[in-house]
C-alpha cells in the first residue's frame, strides 16, 4: 500500500513525534477550560499569525484524510499467489515439461478466468475514504494576523480561530468561544436523531453542521486527529477475511496434502520399480490435474453472482459477493435505530395538559396552540410533527399569524402573535419545558405537576415540548407538555420476530440516551437490557471480561459513538459470533466495514454505502429477512458443490493411485482427466440455479461435515470403480486402451450422479432438482457417452458397454445414497430442520 495525500506538505524530522504527541493530547484538550486550552495551543482569541500557521502546517500536516492507494498491478498479481493457484500453476509447468500443450492451454485459461473474476469482484467494492472526504468542509473563515480570511479547510492548524454560521460544515474539531449558543446537527457522526445545542466552551466535531446561530471557535485537532479522521482510519484499517475465503483455503489445503502424499508415494514406488522418469512426470501431471479444484473459485463465485442477481430483484444490492455467504451465517444483527428500526419521523404522544381558564382540559387544545407556534415552511422536524397532529375540525386556517419568531438556541423557544376570527390577539409559544415554565405566570401552581410529567416522559424515552399562551391580561399561562418520540416502523416488530425464529439475535445500536433506547427497544420486542456505551472507555483492564459478557448479553446500546460500534462488533466476533451491522451515516462506516456483513440501509450516505457489503434500496429491515433466506439457500448450493468437488477429487485420486500401485497401470490418460474435469465443471455450474431448502439457523462452514460426507462418497467410489475394472480386465479380458475408455465413462457418469447425492441431506429424491441442473447434468453425460462410444481422443467403446456402464453406475448410485444417509447421522446427528423451498 502506498499512502497518497491530496496535497503535499513540508516534512520535518520531528513531525511524526509531534503529530503523535498531539494526537494523544487531543482527547485531553477537549476537556480543558478555554484559558488552559489557549495556553497549551499558544494562541488567543485573535488567532495565529501567518508565520505560526505555516510552521504548524509543516508540523501537523494538512487538515485532510490520508487515503490508502493500492497498486492495481500488485493487487492483480496477488491472485496468482496461494495454495490453489500454486496447484494450478504446478500443473501448467508440468504440462509444459511433458509437452502436453492441449492441457497447458486449457489449464492456463482456467487459471486466468479465476484470477479475473476475483480481481474484478474486489475492484468493484469501491473506496470508503473518498466518500468520507466528500463530507468535509472545503472552505473555512479563519482569523490570521488579526484579519478574517477565507482559506481552504486543508490549511487549518491547531490554534486557529474560525467563525461558523448557519449551514456551515464544521471544518475541524474545535472548542466554542464566547457567544450565543448554536444548534449543531451531528447525527452523521453520533447517530443522535435531533440537533443538539452547544454553548461556549463546548466541543464541535469536524463534519457536523451548524443548523442555527453563529459563533467563533478555536481549533484543537485537524486531519486524522479529529473525531471524524479517527472514523476514517477505522474504515481504511479494517480488512476482514471472509469465512468463505477461509473455507475455500481449508478445502484447497486438504486436497493439496492428499495429492502431495499420493504423488510422493507413487514417486517412491516408481524409483523402486526403475520406471522411466518421463512416465513418472506424466503421472504427476495427471494426478495434479485430478487433484486441483480448478473451477472451485469460479463455480462458487458464479453461484454467489446468480444469488446476487436474485437479491437485486428484491431491492438488495450486493457490493461484495462473499457477503452473501457471510449473511447466511449471521447470528447477531446489530441494527441502527433511527430510520432503520424507527421511522426517523417525530410523532406526538398523548399530551399532558393543565386545566385553567385558557385551556378547559383538552389535549387537542394544547396541540392547537403548539401548532400556531409552528411554521411548516421552516421544515423543522418538531414543527412538522406538531402540525401533522392537528385535527381538521380545529380549523387551523381560521387563525391569522401576525408575527412569527423562529426557534433559536438562545431563547430555546418559538413564539407567534395570533389573531382569531373574533379579532382578538394573543401570543403562543412552545419550547424547552424549563424555559416555558420560567416564563409562565402560573409557575407556582403548576410546577410540581409539570416536572412530574416531564420526568415520566423522560423515563419512557420521550422528549418534552412545553406550550404556553397569554391570557386576557397578556400574561403567559403554562397549558401543557407534548411528548415527542420517533415511532417504530410498522414492519419492524414482525421483522425482529422473524429474525429470532431464524436463529438471529437483534441488538439495537443508537446515539440516543438510555431512556429513549429502552422505550424503543421495549416497543420493538427486543428487551430492555440496554447498555450505556459512554462508559466503555472508563473500563479497567480487569473489568474487560465482565464488559464483554455485558455486550454479548445486551439487547441494545445507547449513547454510542463510532469507536463504540467498532468495539461492540470486535467483542462479538471474538466471542465466535458472525455479526451483521446495519447503518446509514458516516458514524456507521467503521462498524459496517468491520462487521462480517455490513448492510447500508435505504438513504444511507455515500460513506456508509462504500463501507458496506450489502446496500438496501427499500426502507426498513423487512427486506433483510428475505435476503437472509436467499443467502442461506445460496449457502446450501455452495455447500453441496464443496461436498461434490472433494468427493470427486478423492474418487479419481484414490482410484488412479491404487491402480498404479497395485496393477502398475494408468487407468486414465491426461486428456481423459482434462475432459472429465471440463465436463464435470460445466455441469456443476448449473447448481447455482438448483432448488434448495434453507435452515432455520445461521449457516456456517462445518468442515468436519463437508470433508466427512465427501470422504465417504469419495472412498466408496473407487470400490465401485475397481469392481468394474475387475470385470473388464479379468472376466471379459478387455485390452488396456478399452479398459481406459471404460473407466473414463464410469468416472464421468458416476461423478455426475454424485451431484444428486451431494445436494440433499435426505434421500436424493427429497428435493426436486431444478430443470436447469437436470438438463446440464444429462446434457454433459450424453456428450461423455458419445465420446466414449465413438472414441473421440480415446479407443471406441461401443453402445453395449456404454449401456452396461450406465446400469452399473445407477446400482452404485442407490447404494451410495444409503451410505450417505448413515454418514449424515454420524457426522451431524443434531441436524436443523429445513424450511421453505426456493
Amino acid at each position: 500500500m502506498e499512502k497518497v495525500k491530496i496535497s503535499s506538505a513540508h516534512q520535518s524530522s520531528d513531525r511524526s513525534v509531534n503529530k503523535s504527541s498531539h494526537n494523544q493530547n487531543c482527547d485531553e484538550w477537549s476537556k480543558l477550560d478555554l484559558a488552559q486550552l489557549q495556553a497549551k495551543l499558544k494562541t488567543s482569541s485573535d488567532g495565529l499569525s501567518q508565520t505560526d500557521a505555516t510552521q504548524r502546517l509543516a508540523q501537523y500536516g494538512p487538515n485532510e484524510l490520508v487515503e490508502e492507494k493500492t497498486n492495481l498491478l500488485l493487487k492483480f498479481l496477488s491472485y496468482f499467489w496461494g495454495p490453489i493457484p500454486w496447484m494450478i500453476e504446478a500443473a501448467i509447468i508440468l504440462s509444459a515439461l511433458a509437452k502436453h500443450w492441449a492441457d497447458f492451454f486449457i489449464i492456463l485459461v482456467l487459471l486466468l478466468s479465476n484470477v479475473l473474476v476475483g480481481f474484478w469482484e474486489e475492484h468493484q467494492a469501491g473506496n470508503a475514504i473518498a466518500a468520507l472526504k466528500a463530507k468535509l468542509a472545503n472552505k473555512a473563515r479563519v482569523r490570521r494576523d488579526t484579519q478574517w480570511q477565507n482559506l481552504n479547510a486543508s490549511e487549518l492548524v491547531p490554534g486557529d480561530v474560525i467563525r461558523m454560521r448557519m449551514g456551515d460544515i464544521v471544518p475541524a474539531d474545535a472548542r466554542l468561544l464566547d457567544g450565543d449558543a448554536v444548534e449543531v446537527d451531528q447525527s452523521s457522526l453520533t447517530g443522535e436523531s435531533l440537533p443538539v445545542v452547544k454553548s461556549a466552551g463546548e466541543t464541535v466535531y469536524s463534519g457536523s453542521i451548524i443548523r442555527q446561530g453563529e459563533i467563533e471557535a478555536i481549533v484543537y485537532a485537524t486531519g486524522a486527529n479529529t473525531f471524524f479522521g479517527k472514523t476514517a482510519q477505522l474504515v481504511q484499517g479494517e480488512r476482514t477475511a471472509s469465512h468463505f475465503q477461509r473455507a475455500v483455503l481449508k478445502i484447497g489445503n486438504y486436497l493439496i496434502m492428499l495429492a502431495a502424499a499420493l504423488v510422493l508415494l507413487i514417486v517412491i514406488v516408481a524409483l523402486f520399480r526403475d520406471d522411466p522418469m518421463i512416465t513418472t512426470l506424466q503421472f504427476a501431471l495427471v494426478l495434479t490435474v485430478a487433484a486441483i479444484p480448478v473451477a472451485m473459485p469460479t463455480v462458487l463465485s458464479v453461484t454467489m453472482a446468480v444469488g446476487a442477481r436474485l437479491l437485486a430483484k428484491k431491492q438488495v444490492v450486493v457490493t461484495r459477493l462473499a457477503a452473501i455467504e457471510e449473511l447466511a451465517g449471521v447470528d447477531i444483527l446489530c441494527s441502527d435505530k433511527t430510520g432503520t428500526l424507527t421511522q426517523n419521523l417525530l410523532t406526538l404522544g398523548d399530551p399532558f395538559y393543565i386545566e385553567n381558564s385558557i385551556n378547559k382540559g383538552s389535549a387537542e387544545q394544547v396541540i392547537l396552540y403548539a401548532a400556531l407556534a409552528s411554521r411548516s415552511e421552516n421544515n423543522d422536524p418538531i414543527d412538522l410533527a406538531v402540525l401533522q397532529s392537528v385535527k381538521a375540525e380545529q380549523h387551523l386556517d381560521s387563525y391569522h399569524i401576525e408575527h412569527f419568531q423562529p426557534f433559536d438556541p438562545v431563547s430555546k423557544r418559538t413564539e407567534a402573535i395570533v389573531k382569531n376570527d373574533d379579532g382578538k390577539t394573543f401570543k403562543v409559544t412552545k419550547g424547552a419545558p424549563q424555559v416555558i415554565l420560567a416564563l409562565s405566570a402560573n409557575i407556582e401552581a403548576v410546577k410540581t405537576q409539570v416536572e412530574a410529567s416531564i420526568d415520566e416522559f423522560a423515563a419512557r424515552g420521550f422528549r418534552s415540548l412545553a406550550v404556553a399562551k397569554t391570557d386576557e391580561q397578556g400574561k403567559w399561562q403554562f397549558i401543557g407538555v407534548l411528548p415527542l418520540f420517533d415511532p417504530p416502523r410498522e414492519e419492524a416488530i414482525q421483522t425482529i420476530a422473524d429474525a429470532k425464529e431464524m436463529g438471529m439475535s437483534v441488538k439495537m445500536v443508537t446515539g440516543d440516551q438510555v431512556a429513549i433506547a429502552r422505550e424503543t427497544a421495549s416497543k420493538l420486542g427486543l428487551g430492555t437490557n440496554i447498555l450505556d456505551a459512554s462508559g466503555f472507555g472508563a473500563t479497567e483492564h480487569h473489568q474487560a471480561t465482565q464488559l464483554d459478557d455485558s455486550i454479548e448479553s445486551a439487547d441494545g446500546f445507547a449513547q454510542v459513538f463510532p469507536e463504540h460500534k467498532y468495539h461492540i462488533i470486535d467483542v462479538l466476533q471474538h466471542r465466535g459470533h458472525i455479526v451483521g451491522m446495519t447503518g446509514d451515516g458516516v458514524n456507521d462506516a467503521p462498524a459496517l466495514k468491520k462487521a462480517d456483513c455490513g448492510i447500508a440501509v435505504s438513504g444511507a450516505t455515500d460513506a456508509a454505502r462504500s463501507a458496506a457489503s450489502i446496500v438496501l434500496m427499500t426502507d426498513g429491515l423487512s427486506v433483510i429477512i428475505d435476503a437472509v433466506k436467499e443467502s442461506r439457500k445460496i449457502f446450501q448450493r455452495m455447500n453441496s458443490y464443496a461436498i461434490y468437488r472433494v468427493a470427486e477429487t478423492l474418487r479419481v485420486l484414490l482410484f488412479m493411485t491404487m491402480a498404479i500401485l497395485i496393477f502398475n497401470f494408468y487407468p486414465l490418460t491426461a486428456v481423459m482427466i482434462v475432459m472429465l474435469a471440463l465436463l464435470n465443471d460445466a455441469a456443476i455450474l448449473s447448481i447455482a440455479y438448483d432448488n434448495v431448502h434453507y435452515q432455520n439457523k445461521p449457516e456456517t462452514w462445518n468442515m468436519r461435515l463437508v470433508l466427512g460426507i465427501a470422504s465417504v462418497l469419495g472412498i466408496v467410489g473407487p470400490i465401485a470403480a475397481f469392481g468394474l475394472f475387475y470385470l473388464g480386465d479379468k472376466v471379459f479380458e478387455l485390452d488396456r486402451p478399452h479398459l481406459q475408455t471404460l473407466m473414463y465413462l464410469l468416472l464421468s457418469v458416476a461423478g455426475h450422479l454424485t451431484i444428486f447425492l451431494a445436494r440433499t441431506r435426505g434421500p436424493f429424491w427429497s428435493i426436486k432438482p431444478s430443470a436447469i441442473l437436470m438438463a446440464a447434468v444429462f446434457g454433459t453425460q450424453v456428450i461423455a457417452t458419445l465420446i466414449a462410444v465413438y472414441g473421440v481422443f480415446m479407443t471406441p467403446l461401443g453402445w453395449g458397454w456404454a449401456l452396461a456402464v450406465w446400469a452399473y453406475a445407477l446400482v452404485w448410485f442407490f447404494i451410495n445414497d444409503g451410505l450417505k444417509l448413515v454418514a449424515y447421522r454420524i457426522f451431524d446427528p443434531t441436524e436443523a430442520p429445513l424450511l421453505e423451498k426456493s
